[in-house]
């Protein structure tokens, strides 16, 4: 079963500093997430150290995808756009034909299937 993800309370920074034994407890047992606003804006987040570390595994992730999205872009530099949007038009369709393909021989085994079993 998954785990429940934390709740976030959102506090005044007076409130913060009134209570911060609390709030430190609350996100060390993993209940809560704490959004810390000053005049009505969020200034700070108080996490805990497992979404700290999964914060920088997404921003990682992220900055890899962004890496190939640049190095594609810099590989097509000297084509068209239209020719790009074009090709990948027509990728698409080359997939998507494969997988209709194979979803319509895959219902027809299943039939198939079902109509020897039931023989």
């Amino acid at each position: 079963m998954r785990e429940q993800d934390p709740m976030t309370q959102v506090v005044q920074a007076t409130e913060a500093r009134q209570n911060w034994s609390e709030l430190l407890n609350k996100v060390y047992q993993g209940t809560t997430r704490v959004i810390v606003e000053k005049s009505g804006i969020p200034v700070a987040a108080i996490i805990s150290p497992q979404d700290l570390a999964l914060l920088e595994r997404l921003r990682a992730e992220r900055q890899e995808r962004f890496q190939v999205l640049e190095r594609t872009g810099a590989a097509f530099k000297d084509v068209p756009m239209e020719e790009q949007e074009q090709a990948v038009g027509r990728a698409l369709e080359r997939v998507r034909t494969t997988q209709r393909k194979h979803r319509k021989h895959r219902n027809e085994r299943q039939k198939g299937s079902g109509d020897s079993s039931a023989a």
